[in-house]
């Protein structure tokens, strides 16, 4: 699945069951290797997907497209890609943490 097709479906889960993302106010943006870079804004209880960086990132997370597939499949730890150096994170590391319990609610 396309990484644009991905984002969009967990949005818009997110965004049919908000419960999971409210008290959340980040911008988590995924670097993915040899392709553009995705941003998803979490505020207010809704998701909002980008391509490009339009936002000013919260989180951002560095990775190949084989491993962003694994992670949203749920095949991959984000805690275990980022220790054994398969993820890359800069800035908010609570916010990449946080990141594991969505993909579990909503992938």
């Amino acid at each position: 699945m396309a990484i644009q097709e991905t984002i969009t479906k967990l949005t818009d889960k997110m965004n049919q069951d908000p419960e999971g993302i409210q008290g959340i106010d980040a911008v988590y943006q995924f670097d993915i290797e040899g392709s553009e870079t995705h941003q998803v804004r979490l505020a207010g209880g809704s998701a909002e997907y980008r391509q490009g960086e339009e936002f000013d990132a919260d989180c951002i997370l560095t990775m190949t497209e084989a491993n962003f597939a694994k992670l949203t499949a749920g095949q991959l730890n984000p805690t275990t890609a980022f220790m054994t150096g398969k993820l890359k994170v800069k800035g908010d590391l609570s916010l990449a943490v946080r990141l594991q319990s969505l993909l579990k609610k909503y992938s």
